[in-house]
């Protein structure tokens, strides 16, 4: 079997940013959160990385992140473009976003052969959730199901002080597998807990801090790529007809309809970590003190490629 490879969604990047030139670093050595990532991913056994960009920030990506990384890991780049897209289908004129996570890992088709991991550019997952899915991925193949995999978070440790955030609940069965993955657009520290609300505010529902939450970090048999291409033209002839503009195609809507199908089986790897991700420019100092806290503990060297 292929050793598992890691796929990082980066085509947001550059809008996200400003440009990739505008990367933040989060310590004084100038690493940015993906470099955690990557160097998490190699100590677990990840010898290849595949980058999904935009075919405008090549040149720009490979300076800031690329090129450094190739030293210690095999680099792949792949381009989520909006015109990609089957034979017989037209963008719609004046749109601009991308199709979405699941149109980004179609992208990957030609740049993988076995068993892969997912995870977004700028998340910090830490080390033992891509110890776990490295793991699985290793040593699980489709059966009489696809066997697929995520690692889930504790909801406590995903929340930001400055704001509220989107996360996907996890409904599982008694064996630890997904079920369900609802997914909750504004979920906020609240009266001494955690809440979301589905009507802006009016009314709130509780939610215990261990409840399991997706962070995007998937691990897939190649069979989901497959699944993918078939599932897109209807996903396009329904969404060019509604909302043109703005439909995406996510990749756990995708995930969901093959476990509702008992098509798939989708374990759910639990992590311990607190995630990092600087989804309001307040979060950055919390993560600039999480790394140095970590790199002062020992967890990280001062330095990441070069001690390597």
């Amino acid at each position: 079997m292929d050793k598992p490879v890691l796929v990082i969604m980066a085509a947001g990047m550059g809008s996200r940013y400003g440009g990739l030139k505008q990367i933040d670093p989060v310590d004084d050595e100038g690493h940015i959160i993906m470099d955690f990532s990557m160097y998490d991913a190699r100590k677990a056994g990840f010898e290849k990385v595949v980058f999904i960009i935009k075919k405008e920030n090549e040149k720009d990506f490979k300076e800031a992140v690329g090129d450094r990384i190739s030293k210690y890991m095999e680099v792949t780049y792949v381009f989520q473009e909006i015109g990609n897209i089957p034979d017989g289908y037209a963008v719609p004129k004046g749109r601009v976003k991308p199709w979405g996570t699941g149109h980004a890992i179609l992208c990957c088709s030609e740049a993988v052969s076995g068993p892969f991991a997912v995870i977004n550019a700028d998340d910090y997952y830490g080390a033992e959730a891509f110890k776990l899915i490295y793991d699985y991925l290793a040593a699980h193949a489709d059966d009489d199901k696809y066997r697929y995999t995520m690692v889930g978070y504790k909801l406590g440790n995903t929340v930001t002080d400055n704001g509220h955030v989107a996360r996907g609940i996890c409904e599982m069965n008694e064996r630890g597998e997904l079920v369900a993955i609802h997914e909750r657009t504004r979920i906020e520290k609240r009266d001494g807990g955690i809440a979301y609300t589905e009507d802006d505010g009016a009314t709130w529902v509780a939610v215990p801090e261990d409840t399991i939450v997706s962070m995007n970090m998937w691990g897939f048999t190649r069979s989901i790529l497959g699944e993918l291409k078939d599932r897109f033209p209807a996903f396009l002839d329904k969404g060019i007809t509604e909302n043109p503009m703005k439909c995406e195609y996510f990749l756990p809507a995708v995930v969901s309809d093959l476990l509702e199908e008992d098509r798939a089986a989708a374990a759910v790897l639990t992590s311990a970590d607190k995630w990092y991700g600087v989804t309001y420019k307040e979060d950055k100092p919390v993560v600039v003190a999480a790394i140095r806290k970590m790199k002062d503990e020992g967890l990280y060297p001062k330095n990441l490629w070069e001690e390597k």
